[in-house]
């Protein structure tokens, strides 16, 4: 299962990470499963965030930025400022936008109006990303064959994987990781941005539907899918949301 959430006290600023930031306030708001940090910099009216990936942890910063400078010119996406590395990682800085992620205190407390807007973030992403011009892909094929090459999965799982996908009838540019936290909320609870479009890219819709149901009962608790699909908009496919979440938690 994968976790993540804010870091413990007294975290330590990457090198890099401080150097970035320079005079700014920096605070540390993220911490996510593979060990990458988020840092704030900045006052509230001219914030930047910083990324941070640490050499050997899989996340691929260059990748991020290349999928949210695509985005941009389509949805409300974080600008990119900056991207690059060091001999300890990879950084990545984009200006802060409008909202706050739908799992503060306050859409914990009002999670019918946090689904709501989450799930109709996530709709207008997939009608609004063009498949015809996206050169990014989040295919079973490419996310088993990832998995493959970091000993994530066994050959056997990796065939099994393959073989017990459905049919792709209905592609769409995916988030990639649909989880409550990556969609931002304006005050009234609609949907304002989405952020962490690391792994974005054409797949089956249900590649993302799947992983956001799943993760309304992890941030507010069980008897909230329903009403997720409900304001998406789809019928529940039991046989795509069982396969794709299953998929995610072997990739």
């Amino acid at each position: 299962m994968r976790a993540s959430g804010p870091p413990p006290a007294g975290t330590a600023v990457p090198t890099a990470v401080a150097a970035l930031a320079g005079t700014a306030l920096l605070r540390v708001v993220w911490r996510n499963e593979a060990g990458g940090l988020t840092f704030a910099a900045g006052t509230p009216s001219a914030r930047r965030f910083i990324k941070w990936a640490p050499a050997g942890s899989g996340l691929d910063l260059r990748a991020e930025a290349l999928r949210l400078a695509w985005a941009s010119h389509h949805t409300r996406v974080p600008p990119v400022l900056g991207q690059g590395s060091t001999a300890a990682g990879e950084w990545l800085v984009t200006r802060a936008v409008a909202g706050e992620n739908a799992v503060t205190a306050r859409w914990k407390a009002a999670p019918e109006r946090a689904v709501r807007g989450v799930a109709l973030g996530l709709r207008a992403l997939h009608e609004t990303l063009p498949v015809g011009d996206c050169p990014f892909s989040w295919s079973v094929v490419d996310r088993v064959r990832a998995a493959r090459a970091h000993g994530v999965l066994t050959a056997a799982a990796s065939a099994e994987l393959l073989a017990g996908a459905p049919p792709v009838t209905d592609p769409v540019v995916c988030h990639g990781d649909p989880c409550m936290p990556n969609t931002l909320l304006d005050g009234n609870g609609d949907w304002s941005a989405h952020v962490d479009l690391g792994s974005l890219g054409i797949a089956d819709r249900w590649a993302d539907i799947a992983v956001a149901v799943h993760n309304t009962r992890l941030n507010y608790g069980p008897g909230w899918e329903q009403a997720f699909l409900d304001a998406y908009g789809i019928d529940h496919d039991s046989e795509r949301a069982s396969y794709y979440l299953e998929l995610w938690q072997h990739t």
